[in-house]
């Protein structure tokens, strides 16, 4: 598996729309195992993007979707930074 966690600095005010973006057609994505947008409780204007795919050509694979260029020429006026980015190897997708 393949993960890739991210912190997103989004403009004043605009976290809710940038969020909304993200996830639109996220639970379509092919080899997308978990795809998780979560606020930022210590900073009113930070997202956290978690992401478990099957592997790393699959999340290569997304970025060349027509829906996902769309989302990301919407989201990417409304971001400010990417200021942390990680890639992790995932052991375990689960539900609780």
């Amino acid at each position: 598996m393949f993960g890739l966690i991210g912190h997103i600095t989004v403009q004043p005010g605009r976290r809710a729309e940038l969020a909304a973006i993200l996830l639109e057609g996220s639970d379509a994505l092919p080899g997308c195992m978990s795809y998780v947008v979560a606020e930022d409780v210590a900073d009113a204007d930070g997202l956290w993007v978690t992401e478990v795919w099957t592997d790393q050509a699959a999340h290569r694979a997304s970025l060349e979707l027509p829906e996902v260029q769309a989302s990301i020429a919407r989201g990417r006026p409304l971001i400010v930074e990417f200021d942390q980015f990680h890639e992790t190897r995932p052991l375990q997708v689960g539900s609780a």
